[in-house]
């Protein structure tokens, strides 16, 4: 059964994890456990919707990692949906986003089950995607 404020579904062939609005530490053991769930069911490729999500912890961030390990040890991949600007300047700043395909929408996420890993998306404002420097005031 799904924790409470994920859901699973398959799209695609691919299973699709979504994630609620805030991951945190009162919820990311039941990402952890879809994720888990998903893999033992010989699901090399997954991918984590977090289209709905305004906010990424610490404790959301390491189970997303365990699975990218799990996944990648499996031949496969974690490929995530992030359309928050906060979530993707927390990935750029931890430098994540460079070990993850991350994707604007989940039809892009799920649109070939062979897909090649995607490069990370640029973080809105800059060309690298590079964190753009805090303005100093004088």
């Amino acid at each position: 059964m799904p924790a409470v404020g994920y859901s699973v579904k398959t799209v695609n062939g691919l299973p699709v994890v979504s994630a609620p609005a805030e991951v945190d530490v009162s919820n990311a053991d039941g990402l952890r456990q879809l994720l888990l769930d998903c893999a033992e069911d010989g699901h090399a490729v997954l991918v984590v919707d977090m289209g709905e999500t305004a906010f990424c912890d610490s404790t959301g961030l390491h189970q997303l990692v365990r699975a990218h390990k799990r996944a990648t040890a499996a031949g496969g991949e974690v490929r995530l949906v992030i359309t928050a600007p906060t979530v993707l300047r927390l990935f750029a700043i931890v430098g994540i986003d460079r070990f993850f395909p991350v994707f604007k929408s989940l039809d892009e996420a799920v649109a070939s089950p062979s897909a090649p890993v995607a490069g990370p998306i640029p973080f809105p404002g800059t060309a690298s995607g590079a964190v753009a420097p805090e303005p100093t005031g004088c």
